[in-house]
């Protein structure tokens, strides 16, 4: 019987707005598109063996999944230059191995009926802002929206981000005023 071949797996760091987050590229899918995965404590990573191994770091403070990235937030008091090798090598000998980093079925969203205005939202949201966002190494996705004002999830590099108060008001706020005058008057996120 033939041995499988092992992984050929490449990751490059990229960094983000986040001084204490990095973005671990991959050269392969890691979740299915459009689903992010976001664990802010080690008991959130139950069923995410990659981030759990990841919590085995004293420095790890955050680890988030998307696409084809793992985006790793530390704990301030350690630099990256001593530890990005470190991850990298981790987060490369778990892939090459051919564990999966999710040991839980996909989240069924529940049935709402959506509104015009709510589907605009997110439209925008995925057009002009969602890969912003991702280019960064952390995901928005749509709360809700009541009494014009939007509500938005900020999930790994933008968690707890210095510029991320900063993007969502001048940023995000301002493009959904310009685009849905009528419609919204302040943006917020949640936490």
């Amino acid at each position: 019987m033939l041995k499988p071949e092992p992984k050929n797996i490449h990751i490059y760091l990229e960094s983000n707005p986040n001084p204490n987050s990095l973005k671990f590229v991959v050269n392969e899918i890691l979740v299915p598109e459009g689903m992010s995965f976001d664990f802010p404590t080690p008991a959130d990573a139950e069923e995410a063996p990659l981030a759990q191994e990841l919590f085995m770091y004293p420095f790890v403070d955050r680890v988030f999944y998307m696409s084809n990235f793992v985006t790793v937030t530390k704990k301030e008091d350690v630099e990256w230059m001593e530890i990005q090798e470190t991850l990298k090598n981790h987060i490369k000998t778990f892939l090459q191995s051919g564990k999966l980093i999710l040991d839980m079925k996909a989240p069924e969203a529940p049935e709402q009926e959506e509104t015009e205005i709510v589907k605009k939202i997110k439209t925008i949201l995925d057009e002009y802002i969602r890969p912003a966002v991702e280019q960064d190494g952390g995901a928005i996705t749509f709360h809700s929206y009541h009494n014009k004002k939007v509500t938005v999830a900020l999930q790994g590099s933008c968690s707890g981000c210095p510029s991320s108060t900063v993007t969502l008001k001048a940023g995000i706020e301002n493009l959904f005023k310009r685009m849905m005058p009528e419609e919204v008057e302040e943006v917020d996120a949640l936490g």
